[in-house]
C-alpha cells in the first residue's frame, strides 16, 4: 500500500516537474492519468483519486524514492558529463547523435536524469516499444500528445506538436531492439521534423552491429538513417584492459563518494566487478557495517 507520506513525496515531484510540460493536460497524459485527476491531486486531495499502481508508476517516472530506499545522489562521472553535454547540444541545436558503447556505464541513468531536468525532452526505452506503432505512440505519450486514437492521427498530431514547440529532444535508448519497420518509421519522423527536433540514439555494442550489418547488406533505409544520425558511432569508454579498468574505477569512485563519504572504493570495485548497477547495494552494506 502506498502511504500518505509517499503520496506527498510524489505530489512534490509533480509540482517540481510541472514546468517541463506545456500544460496540465499534457503532463497528465505523460503520467498516465486524466487531467481531472491531476488537477485534483495538485490541490492536495491525494486520497482515492488514483490507484496505488498509478502512484508507483508516477514515482518511477519522476524518480521519487519510495519506502525506505536510500537517497541516491547523481555523480558527475565522465560518462554523465559526456552524454549530458551531448544531449544539451543536440537539443539546443536541433541536431542528432548516435552513441554505441558498452552496457552498464551509466548511459540510461544520464538520459533519464537529463529528461527530468530539461523541458521538451523525452526518453524512450525502445526495448519496451519495439514495433512501429508502439514506438510512435510512446513518443506521443511522453510529449503529452494523444496516443490512443487512430495511428495516422497520432502520427500527424505528434509531428504537428513537435514542430510547434521550441527545441524538442527525443532520446532513443536500447535502439538496437527496434524492429525493421520501426527503424523506417524513425526515418520518416526525422524527415517530418527536420531542423525542428533534436535526436539522440543510444545502445550497446548490439546497436552498432545491427546498423553495420544492415549497411553492408544495403538494406533499405539504414544508410539514410545512419546519415541522419551523423554517419558515425560515438564512444566514451576506452579500449584496452588497463585503460578500461582505470575508467571503471574512476566511475565507481565518483558515484560511491557522492553517496557515502566513508565508502571503501576498492572494496566496492571488487564486490561489484565493475557493475554500476550494484554500487547502491554495496554502499548500503557498508553503511550498515559502519
Amino acid at each position: 500500500m502506498v502511504t500518505t507520506e509517499m503520496k506527498h513525496k510524489v505530489l512534490a515531484a509533480i509540482q517540481h516537474y510541472r514546468p517541463n510540460y506545456t500544460s496540465d493536460a499534457r503532463m497528465a497524459t505523460a503520467l498516465g492519468i486524466s487531467a481531472a485527476q491531476l488537477s485534483t491531486i495538485k490541490k492536495g486531495k491525494i486520497e482515492r483519486v488514483i490507484s496505488d499502481a498509478n502512484w508507483i508508476s508516477i514515482a518511477r517516472k519522476l524518480n521519487v524514492q519510495m519506502g525506505e530506499q536510500m537517497e541516491w545522489l547523481t555523480a558527475k562521472t565522465p560518462v554523465f558529463a559526456f552524454i549530458y553535454s551531448q544531449l544539451k547540444w543536440c537539443q539546443q541545436n536541433n541536431q542528432s547523435g548516435l552513441l554505441a558503447d558498452k552496457a552498464d556505464i551509466g548511459k540510461t541513468y544520464t538520459a533519464r536524469c537529463y529528461v527530468r531536468e530539461n523541458k521538451h525532452a523525452v526518453y524512450i526505452d525502445c526495448s519496451q516499444v519495439k514495433t512501429k506503432q508502439k514506438l510512435i505512440r510512446q513518443i506521443a505519450r511522453e510529449f503529452g500528445v494523444n496516443h490512443t486514437g487512430r495511428y495516422a492521427d497520432v502520427y500527424e498530431d505528434l509531428v504537428f506538436f513537435i514542430r510547434s514547440i521550441p527545441t524538442p529532444l527525443i532520446i532513443l535508448d536500447e535502439a538496437g531492439d527496434l524492429d525493421y519497420p520501426a527503424f523506417l518509421e524513425l526515418k520518416a519522423l526525422w524527415n517530418a521534423t527536420e531542423r525542428g527536433c533534436g535526436w539522440y540514439m543510444m545502445g550497446a555494442d548490439g546497436l552498432k552491429r545491427k546498423i553495420e550489418s544492415n549497411l553492408e547488406r544495403k538494406k533499405v533505409g539504414y544508410a539514410e538513417l545512419f546519415s541522419r544520425f551523423g554517419n558515425k558511432f560515438q564512444k566514451i569508454s576506452p579500449d584496452g584492459k588497463e585503460a578500461w579498468s582505470d575508467f571503471v574505477k574512476t566511475q565507481i569512485s565518483a558515484i560511491a563518494k557522492a553517496n557515502y563519504t566513508k565508502a571503501d572504493v576498492r572494496k566496492i570495485c571488487n564486490s561489484t566487478g565493475g557493475s554500476l548497477r550494484r554500487i547502491q547495494i554495496e554502499i548500503r552494506k557498508q553503511k550498515k557495517q559502519n
